[in-house]
């Protein structure tokens, strides 16, 4: 589990085919390895992968063709950029949003423009992603936890402050680029709660849950 405050910036340092999958080098001076062991999530780009192995200036992992093929990592080449979080503990800050480092999605930012000192982003989502974003709620973009200014259609508007642009790989984005969104995970078990009652799982045992869309209006989570 990761909340989307990245730690620090790495780079594709080798790309290495083995097995049928792929093995990344992950090269950082910034990020603290000093206490990640072997086995270890580390979130490159918003994509949890596991640590298999260390060295001083960086890390190894492998890359599953399923993560290759439905991420934008099967695009990577040496000196690619990425964000990178180590996995939290009881003991980090939760700064941003509950982030699994499952990515749902390859989003494209189909417009870029100052706003002030600020970065405006318009992001495209696939559409079976849409309902799950809202005004003021959470996304992750390539690992970053960030808020959702406004949504329209499958679109979504991001303001990005220039902190989170310097300290990140989102000042590099331009018109076309892709990047990795992750839903809220409120709103994934939310839909899974409503379907499995209104379809009539939950709602036909003896425990039946009350929750539903009438429920959360008149309770003031839906307007």
């Amino acid at each position: 589990m990761f909340t989307g405050i990245i730690e620090a910036i790495g780079r594709v340092g080798v790309i290495r085919s083995q097995g049928g999958d792929s093995s990344l080098f992950i090269e950082t001076s910034d990020l603290n390895l000093e206490d990640v062991k072997l086995g270890d999530s580390i979130a490159v780009n918003g994509v949890c992968l596991t640590v298999t192995s260390l060295e001083r200036n960086g890390f190894w992992a492998d890359v599953s063709n399923e993560t290759m093929t439905h991420t934008r990592m099967g695009g990577y080449s040496v000196g690619t950029r990425v964000n990178l979080e180590k996995a939290l503990t009881l003991a980090t800050r939760l700064g941003g949003h509950m982030v699994s480092g499952h990515v749902d999605g390859v989003g494209v930012v189909v417009d870029r423009y100052d706003d002030g000192r600020s970065i405006r982003m318009v992001i495209d989502a696939p559409e079976e992603l849409a309902k799950y974003i809202a005004e003021k709620g959470s996304i992750t973009v390539d690992g970053v936890s960030l808020t959702v200014n406004a949504v329209s259609a499958a679109q979504f508007v991001l303001n990005i402050v220039p902190h989170t642009a310097a300290e990140t790989v989102i000042n590099d984005y331009r018109q076309g680029s892709k990047v990795h969104l992750e839903v809220d995970l409120v709103a994934r078990y939310l839909e899974r709660l409503l379907t499995f009652t209104q379809d009539g799982g939950a709602s036909s045992g003896s425990h039946s849950s009350k929750i539903n869309l009438d429920f959360l209006a008149s309770n003031g989570f839906m307007k």
